[in-house]
């Protein structure tokens, strides 16, 4: 087996089993919306529950079109991103990871849509209890770090040189 099939599975374990014991935990030690002050006017641990995606991104649409576009898009791009790996290299480390990174966070956001219909979040982040962050979870936390690898990587190692770009040649 390539070792980039080792560190997807490697990886997704990770985060969906991390993912998923801390959402067990804040699902039956607290009740909904309560909320436990880490450090003061900085950071709670609060239950909620989110039927949207990341930020509660079309939380407010209709049931009939969310719940079968949160079944279906998260599966499309885990696909997607198998279909990607195919194509990278075992070399290319930080794109594997991200990858990783991307796919187990997904999972672990879809065996909450799966079981419950919505997302447990509960990491809460704020500015003396005024502005506040959306909640969010392990699996966000991966998913958003895959993508900021992903980005951070494209920026700073695989932009084309000026001398390329002018003669219209891209990588």
């Amino acid at each position: 087996m390539k070792i980039k099939y080792l560190v997807l599975a490697s990886v997704t374990g990770a985060i969906v089993g991390l993912d998923q014991l801390t959402k067990a935990y804040i699902y039956t030690h607290f009740k909904l919306y309560e909320s436990l002050n880490i450090i003061p006017s900085f950071f709670n641990i609060t239950y909620a529950r989110n039927v949207g995606a990341a930020f509660s991104f079309l939380a407010s649409t209709h049931s009939s079109f969310r719940q079968p576009f949160f079944l279906l898009v998260p599966v499309l791009a885990m696909i997607a991103i198998v279909w990607i790996l195919r194509s990278t290299l075992d070399s290319q480390r930080i794109q594997v990871l991200s990858l990783s990174l991307i796919f187990g966070g997904a999972l672990g956001n879809y065996i909450d849509r799966i079981r419950f219909g919505y997302v447990v979040d509960f990491l809460d982040f704020h500015w003396k209890e005024v502005y506040h962050f959306a909640a969010f979870n392990v699996a966000d936390s991966s998913i958003c770090i895959g993508v900021g690898l992903l980005l951070l990587h494209r920026v700073l190692f695989e932009q084309p040189s000026l001398e390329a770009e002018s003669k219209g040649v891209t990588s």
